[in-house]
């Protein structure tokens, strides 16, 4: 029986390091040639984040650009004149992007703790689904910061508690509780904002639900934002696989299964 998708890649008490990196990189490089294909709701989820782009900039970060599509939207969006930088950890994102987009932007492998950036080169950065993965988010907004010129401003989408909610009550147990990640709350973005210097920080959260027909199809939409096995072998029984969509299906609504995302967008002002 082949692995399916359980539980996200780290929880928030995992230190950062490589085997985290690793971890990170390998998971979303393979997801990488279908991740445009699945990630329905990330493309829907992106909409707030497009809606709020200023009229112009002149250097523009995507900060987790996976396969590029929203660094090539941001380029379009601001024209010729504008430099946009895609980065991810992921280099096989990264090939999808250059293979899709060509030069649209310029594609860097990194890390969001550590931008291969330099400091007060950014009038904007744009992320979507991508700092719920980072371990370190006091880094991570320190890099942003760092970054951004004085007066620029950084248009984030994150997770907060309650995303997967449905998920996590289908694949719990009594004496296992289903591994997914810690989504951190609006309070912890704001304290690490605020440590990070920023002058101020606009939060706003949105449950969006979305539907599926069945237990697998649920677990292929979350494939798209990286989710992987709970079990260290990473595989599953039959029997696990029929447990848990026997409890699924006491969720289920006109509509199909519903998977809810606590959806958090942040406007940073440096």
């Amino acid at each position: 029986m082949s692995a399916l998708p359980l539980a996200t890649l780290a929880p928030r008490s995992t230190p950062p390091g490589e085997d985290w990196r690793a971890r990170v990189s390998r998971a979303f490089s393979r997801a990488a040639p279908r991740y445009v294909e699945r990630a329905v709701a990330q493309r829907v989820m992106a909409e707030p984040l497009l809606s709020r782009l200023p009229p112009r900039a002149e250097r523009v970060l995507d900060l987790g650009c996976g396969p590029g599509e929203m660094a090539a939207s941001l380029a379009r969006h601001f024209g010729r004149g504008c430099t946009v930088s895609g980065l991810d950890l992921a280099p096989g994102m990264l090939e999808v992007a250059r293979r899709t987009h060509g030069d649209a932007a310029r594609w860097l492998c990194g890390d969001a703790a550590a931008l291969p950036l330099g400091d007060a080169s950014q009038d904007l950065v744009v992320s979507n689904l991508a700092i719920q993965w980072c371990p370190d988010l006091d880094a991570v907004m320190a890099e942003l910061r760092r970054v951004l010129r004085p007066g620029g401003r950084a248009l984030v989408n994150t997770l907060g508690p309650g995303t997967l909610a449905e998920v996590g009550r289908a694949w719990s147990r009594p004496d296992q509780p289903a591994g997914l990640l810690a989504f951190r709350d609006a309070t912890c973005h704001r304290q690490a904002a605020r440590a990070a210097g920023f002058d101020r920080l606009d939060c706003r959260t949105r449950a969006m639900r979305f539907h599926y027909p069945d237990l697998a199809a649920v677990m292929t939409s979350i494939k798209g934002i990286g989710a992987q096995p709970s079990r260290p072998e990473g595989r599953l029984t039959r029997a696990d696989l029929a447990r848990a969509a026997r409890r699924y299906e006491t969720q289920r609504e006109p509509e199909g299964l519903p998977v809810t995302y606590r959806l958090m967008t942040l406007e940073l002002y440096a």
